[in-house]
């Protein structure tokens, strides 16, 4: 009868030979397990520092957004600034320009109506030595004129003013003084005096 052979208990388990003769298989606590957590951990960490840099770079882009977002809202209040200066410095010179040609207006107007007052004395005198046939052309000269504001003063019996009267003889009187003739015609020229009136005062 033959021998067992080497390596066989007589009567053994099979399963018990198997993993005898085996691989050892990895349990927990091993090198390679080790080595796989630590890897997972300095992914993690690596992805942790990626966050806060990330969270980092984010909190600088904001504030330079809230930076330049105040720079230009600053830039945008001094030239809004500026162009209501503008504006009311133009305004201001439209005005003072418009107010300065109606007082070039005026004087023109005032001086133009000063150089034809001869005119009028002429016609005037021309008249009172019967010389009917200036009659139309002084008519019409002081109608024009009388359209555009010219006023005679020469009523007799009025109250003497000094702003409208000239007073160059005087004769004694009762009460207040008033004017008794008028030597020369005074004209005004909306509202403005352009010659008061020649006259004899009576008070």
């Amino acid at each position: 009868m033959s021998a067992p052979s080497d390596g066989a208990a007589p009567g053994g388990d099979p399963l018990e030979e198997e993993v005898a003769v085996g691989e050892v298989v990895d349990e927990p606590g091993t090198d390679a397990t080790d080595a796989a957590a630590a890897r997972l951990a300095a992914d993690l960490d690596a992805t942790a520092a990626g966050a806060d840099r990330l969270e980092q770079t984010a909190e600088e882009a904001v504030a330079e957004a809230v930076e330049v977002a105040q720079r230009l809202q600053a830039e945008r209040d001094e030239l809004r600034d500026l162009v209501q200066r503008v504006q009311a410095d133009f305004a201001n010179y439209k005005r003072r320009v418009d107010g300065q040609r109606t007082e070039q207006r005026a004087q023109a107007a005032l001086d133009l109506v000063r150089e034809l007052l001869p005119v009028l004395d002429a016609g005037e005198a021309a008249l009172a030595q019967g010389h009917e046939d200036v009659a139309p052309v002084h008519g019409h000269l002081l109608g024009t004129l009388e359209k555009l504001g010219l006023a005679k003063v020469d009523s007799a019996g009025e109250p003497f003013d000094p702003n409208v009267h000239e007073a160059v003889l005087h004769e004694e009187g009762d009460g207040e003084a008033v004017v008794a003739e008028v030597l020369r015609a005074g004209y005004v020229w909306n509202a403005h005096v352009v010659r008061p009136a020649m006259v004899k005062v009576r008070g």
